[in-house]
């Protein structure tokens, strides 16, 4: 605060300017002007607003902005926004309170030049290079700039997050903020979660390799649409109509933008919260000659690999087991390595070679669409030279990629037949189930398609084997009996 100077609360201001309006200043606002202000007294550097769209809270944070620079002239506001039309939006708004508000009347400068739509300088002591405030786009080049505050409002939607490339790069650009800000400066978020794998997350996500949330640490007001005891926080705007017709506008949207519960804002046919996630591994049982896994014995194996060479696609072999009640386990979802010796091919060859191993796979059909041709051979010799008895069944593919994966993940996982291990957790799997929409192009889809190879060859038993000197686990196991009856 300027010293000297006695400053209405925030509250005060608020309320004061509502009157002006014509309207009131309900109890939300209130609670949001409350803790806006509490948390800027209590020296609070990194401050997260999260509340339900339609709330208002844009605004509120707005009058906040006009209130700081009436209680110091001096302070230097950034906003930033998803994009620069909208932050410049915020700019005009608190310089139309500055314009109108009782308490700021003597903020206006003289000069037409300083008072522009996207920035703006208030009178003030100090000669500085920066304006008053001034508002950008997320992706604008920032740098050299200096800030005694930012306001990202609204900075993820879903232009900035629908995909990974995208999340991790408003990641790398909010990341920057910190070098912007002086010594003590604040950084205000205000939004709502777009994406499982959101920024405002309060848990670490661990499968895109985080080791703690992106705003870890930060002072947090969650104000949903509905309170703890079911009840609207702002009933005289949202009624229980209002929001059962919001519900019904789509139970993901309603679920992110009005609960800020971190879920895809679009609604996904494939939704990973239905598979069943386990930890256990596969184990033989060489007296019941048999594979066990969580305690139910397997009957069926099938593993699919669908290739890629280059940086565009990826090489994935994916692994489902079958149990005798017929449920399905994903046990692995590989994605291959690239640039291995002798060469590309040979190398990925040698690591699914590794796994048939690790895993006793019965065989492996390989996709032999396009580059996948010549696969299938180089594929089995590096299977005979390791002594692994794993048959290689290439198979061509001539239905849509979209069709396939419907077919194959749709009813298993309304039937809560899918088990997933927890380390396919850890692969692009889950990302590319989230984001996937039939009939859309430029995403990831390879894990998908590979895990969709292997669930449409379930139930396949191959002949009883051999696998190093033991019988198949795969098969009927078989028993000879001697006796003394000469037939």
């Amino acid at each position: 605060m300027t010293q000297g100077k006695t400053v209405v609360d925030f509250k005060v201001f608020l309320i004061v300017w509502n009157r002006l309006q014509g309207q009131g200043t309900p109890a939300l606002h209130r609670r949001m002007a409350d803790w806006l202000q509490g948390c800027w007294r209590a020296g609070d550097t990194r401050l997260l607003l999260m509340a339900f769209r339609s709330s208002g809270k844009s605004t509120i944070v707005g009058l906040f902005a006009a209130w700081l620079l009436y209680a110091n002239p001096d302070l230097r506001i950034m906003v930033l926004a998803a994009e620069g039309t909208l932050a410049q939006r915020m700019v005009r708004n608190v310089r139309r309170v500055i314009e109108r508000h009782p308490l700021t009347a003597g903020l206006r400068p003289d000069h037409p030049d300083q008072w522009a739509g996207e920035r703006f300088t208030v009178n003030r002591r100090l000669e500085l290079r920066e304006a008053s405030m001034a508002g950008l786009g997320v992706e604008a080049n920032i740098t050299g700039s200096r800030a005694d505050v930012i306001i990202c409002d609204d900075v993820e939607v879903p232009n900035t997050c629908d995909t990974a490339e995208k999340r991790l790069g408003l990641r790398e650009v909010l990341a920057d903020l910190d070098y912007i800000l002086v010594p003590g400066g604040t950084l205000l978020y205000v939004g709502t979660p777009h994406h499982w794998y959101t920024i405002y997350a309060d848990r670490a996500r661990n499968e895109i390799g985080e080791v703690r949330p992106f705003l870890s640490g930060y002072c947090r007001l969650v104000l949903p649409v509905l309170d703890e005891r079911g009840c609207s926080q702002w009933p005289e705007r949202f009624s229980q109509a209002e929001i059962d017709r919001r519900k019904a506008q789509g139970l993901n949207r309603f679920r992110s933008q009005m609960m800020l519960e971190p879920v895809n804002v679009a609604e996904g046919r494939l939704q990973p919260e239905r598979l069943r996630r386990y930890s256990g591994e596969v184990r033989y049982i060489r007296e019941l000659n048999r594979l066990d896994l969580q305690g139910k014995a397997l009957c069926s194996c099938s593993a699919f690999w669908d290739p890629a060479f280059g940086q565009r696609d990826r090489s994935v072999l994916a692994l489902v087991y079958g149990d005798e009640d017929g449920a399905l386990w994903l046990h692995r979802v590989l994605y291959l390595k690239s640039g291995q010796e002798p060469d590309e091919a040979t190398g990925q060859a040698r690591q699914v070679v590794a796994v048939a191993r690790d895993f006793m796979i019965p065989s492996v059909t390989l996709e032999s669409n396009g580059i996948g041709k010549f696969l299938p051979l180089i594929l089995r010799r590096e299977l005979a030279l390791s002594r692994i008895p794993c048959a290689v069944v290439d198979h061509h593919n001539s239905r849509s990629k979209d069709e396939r994966i419907l077919e194959a993940f749709e009813t298993v996982m309304a039937a809560g037949m899918l088990h997933v291990h927890e380390s396919v957790y850890a692969t692009p799997f889950i990302t590319e189930m989230q984001e996937w929409r039939p009939g859309r192009s430029g995403g990831h889809d390879d894990g998908l398609d590979a895990v969709a190879g292997a669930l449409l060859r379930q139930p396949a038993r191959l002949p009883v084997e051999s696998f190093s000197g033991r019988h198949s686990w795969h098969g009927y196991p078989t028993h000879t009996a001697r006796t003394d009856f000469d037939v």
